[in-house]
């Protein structure tokens, strides 16, 4: 795929403008071929909120950036120029509540609202209670094999190749984290709150009480990213061609 409309996206984005159109590539504000972010893992989660679906190469403009390349911006931006990049795709996670719903390529998070008090919830997959009723502590991270890298690992110490991961946040009684298959339903009822929905890096979040259900399953699309190749698992570091 040799693109011809791209969108920058990214706080330094006016740096790369010119190598951009340099290579023949056409900068635009609307409906981009591709999506350019110019930043670290962030930008890229904000890239694929502002335009979802679209396909992204992330460029590095940060010292965090587990899905840029070692490589020059120059020597990635001129492989896209060419159509050399090879495109993998990533699920991503929905969860629908009463506030609202998001949609998340690293994680869905349910948290504590106050500090000083944990969020008490029962948890079903695919409609199956789990654990031995209520669950007590900060939370519940669901999260994707791309985001597994994330609050997850820091949580499980581990990552995830394939399926949804559930890593269990401080609970009072030692729970495992669990791996499920990625066309799993998990349904969360809040007990006592109060408590938080977020979802990835977005400044938002969605309140939640008592009584209130979550509902959190991979979502009908994927991101899309393009590298040198493609990743065998999605949660691998991206395999670039040095050349």
């Amino acid at each position: 795929m040799k693109p011809r409309h791209v969108r920058i996206f990214g706080k330094n984005s006016r740096n790369i403008e010119p190598i951009v159109s340099s290579l023949g590539l056409e900068v635009v504000e609307e409906n981009p071929d591709v999506v350019i972010s110019y930043g670290g893992d962030g930008t890229l989660l904000g890239a694929e909120r502002n335009w979802p679906g679209v396909p992204k190469v992330a460029l590095r403009d940060s010292q965090r950036c587990r899905t840029c390349s070692h490589d020059s911006n120059e020597t990635i931006l001129r492989h896209l120029a060419e159509g050399r990049l090879k495109r993998t795709e990533f699920m991503k996670l929905e969860a629908r509540a009463p506030g609202g719903n998001l949609v998340c390529l690293n994680d869905v998070i349910i948290n504590k609202a106050q500090v000083n008090s944990g969020v008490r919830y029962r948890l079903w997959i695919d409609d199956e209670a789990y654990g031995k009723g209520e669950i007590v502590g900060d939370g519940l991270v669901v999260a994707t094999p791309f985001g597994s890298a994330a609050y997850y690992c820091s949580i499980t110490h581990s990552t995830l190749r394939v399926g949804i991961g559930l890593a269990f946040n401080n609970t009072i009684e030692p729970i495992n984290h669990l791996v499920l298959d990625a066309k799993s339903v998990v349904r969360v009822a809040i007990t006592r709150g109060p408590a938080i929905l977020v979802g990835d890096n977005h400044p938002e979040s969605i309140a939640l009480k008592a009584d209130d259900v979550i509902h959190i399953q991979k979502a009908d699309h994927n991101a899309v990213l393009l590298a040198f190749d493609r990743m065998r698992y999605p949660s691998d570091h991206f395999i670039y061609y040095n050349g």
